[in-house]
């Protein structure tokens, strides 16, 4: 009977090294985790965050202020709501049948949205919803829009879309584990129709950001745990590529970058979407990340959940960085300052967080 343990060790590594995965991974140099120290040294600013509550409804991954003096978010189900800067008011503006994530209102009053499975929308003040652009992109996630009109948008991954990967956090899960870096940076100019590609080879891009004077572009790199500067009249940059017009201004920074807003004085609010982990430890070792992929994921570690953003001035100085290390908080996403509040986005939760907006 000894066969039978025997064969059963063969068949477990035989699945453990040959189960076909999604992946392809890439071999990298990932840097070691710095902890929580110097300007991200442990705290609890953030923690006792107050609750709006969103009626049954799930993940305001970004949030916006209207002119209008009114919220919006998207969620999961795909709707867009807007409500009153108290939460009150709570109804749905538009339904995008995809994943409503990043959204900026544009000069006419329209709402633009990056979706992660429908593209990029324009959503006008009744509620209806146009597509921009030829609907190529996918996984898109943030947007940013110049005085001149132009959109600017991060599209995470070519390799991995919410609509063939299982949603938004699988896609992002696949496209870190593989480090193909296939993110990018796109401008749409509505006045032509065109879709320019600014800057390619980003680790899971994520948020986007205009500076001050419009001539560079705040990007998050959620894989890579970085925040770039980039120029904005580069054109198929590869970042991967030392160029005079892509700045590293944050790196190996402590968690997952996400979400980059604006707030009215110019400050730059960035959340992390989770902390770093033992993917680490495999970034030289494409093989393992496959298996790791082949592993039931009830058996897979859960991480602590830590809410985290922090403030900081488009020279890299940090301003402010709030965290919530007790394990009550969503996967925090970003912030916005809006109604002297400091709204916190999430992935995941059934409430948008905030609280009395910080002093600078």
């Amino acid at each position: 009977m000894l066969w039978v343990p025997a064969a059963g060790t063969v068949l477990l590594a035989s699945y453990l090294g040959l189960w076909p995965v999604p992946i392809a991974p890439v071999s990298w140099e990932a840097p070691s985790a710095p902890g929580y120290v110097g300007a991200h040294a442990a705290n609890s600013k953030l923690a006792g965050v107050q609750r709006i509550d969103l009626h049954g409804e799930v993940g305001p991954e970004h949030v916006v202020a209207g002119p209008d003096g009114r919220l919006y978010t998207g969620l999961k189900s795909g709707k867009i709501v807007r409500m009153q800067p108290d939460g009150s008011g709570q109804q749905v503006f538009a339904a995008t049948g995809g994943r409503p994530l990043g959204m900026a209102f544009a000069a006419d009053g329209s709402l633009v949205v990056a979706d992660a499975i429908k593209g990029l929308l324009a959503i006008a003040p009744d509620g209806q919803v146009s597509p921009l652009g030829d609907g190529q992109a996918r996984f898109l996630n943030a947007v940013a829009i110049a005085a001149s009109g132009k959109i600017y948008v991060t599209e995470s991954s070519t390799r991995f879309t919410p609509a063939r990967n299982g949603g938004t956090v699988e896609a992002a899960m696949l496209d870190v584990m593989e480090q193909s870096a296939t993110g990018r940076v796109l401008e749409y100019d509505p006045a032509t129709r065109v879709l320019r590609e600014v800057a390619r080879g980003f680790s899971l891009a994520n948020g986007i950001a205009l500076s001050g004077d419009e001539a560079s572009l705040f990007v998050s790199e959620s894989g890579r745990y970085r925040v770039w500067k980039i120029a904005l009249d580069a054109d198929r940059l590869d970042v991967g590529q030392p160029s005079a017009q892509a700045q590293i201004l944050f790196d190996n920074l402590p968690g997952y970058p996400d979400n980059l807003t604006r707030a009215p004085d110019g400050t730059l609010w960035l959340g992390f979407g989770g902390q770093r982990n033992d993917l680490d430890k495999m970034a030289r070792k494409p093989f393992m990340r496959s298996m790791v992929l082949r592993i039931p994921r009830f058996l897979w570690a859960k991480p602590k959940p830590y809410g985290h953003v922090m403030a900081f001035s488009e020279d890299g100085k940090v301003i402010d960085d709030l965290q919530d290390p007790g394990g009550a908080s969503p996967l925090t996403t970003g912030a916005t300052v809006g109604a002297g509040r400091l709204y916190i986005h999430n992935a995941d939760g059934g409430a948008l967080g905030w609280i009395a907006q910080p002093p600078q």
